[in-house]
């Protein structure tokens, strides 16, 4: 009785179907067929080494990526966990959306 009570103080706004964005697409990517999860993981992984690119070519040689990365996700940790949620939503999008076909 006393953990229903308090439970709302505990609910991420961002849950969807009772579970964290995270956690649906793990659920999601776990049951689907592996080719499918393999294929859209190989566009993610794609899609970072472009960005990845594009990042290094705008910064003198010999610049210092990784910690500039990691400065500005110290810098911007919320708006990044907040665009992490929705990348996990767009990622599971694209995997149901396949599942059909």
């Amino acid at each position: 009785m006393i953990e229903n009570k308090y439970a709302a103080l505990f609910e991420d706004e961002d849950d969807i179907f009772g579970g964290t964005p995270q956690s649906k697409y793990w659920d999601i990517a776990n049951i689907a067929n592996e080719e499918i999860v393999s294929d859209e993981l190989d566009k993610v992984f794609e899609k970072y080494a472009v960005m990845e690119m594009l990042l290094a070519n705008e910064r003198p040689e010999g610049h210092d990526l990784l910690r500039e990365l990691a400065g500005y996700r110290f810098e911007n940790s919320m708006e990044i966990e907040q665009k992490k949620k929705g990348l996990y939503i767009e990622f599971t999008g694209d995997i149901v959306c396949r599942l059909d076909s």
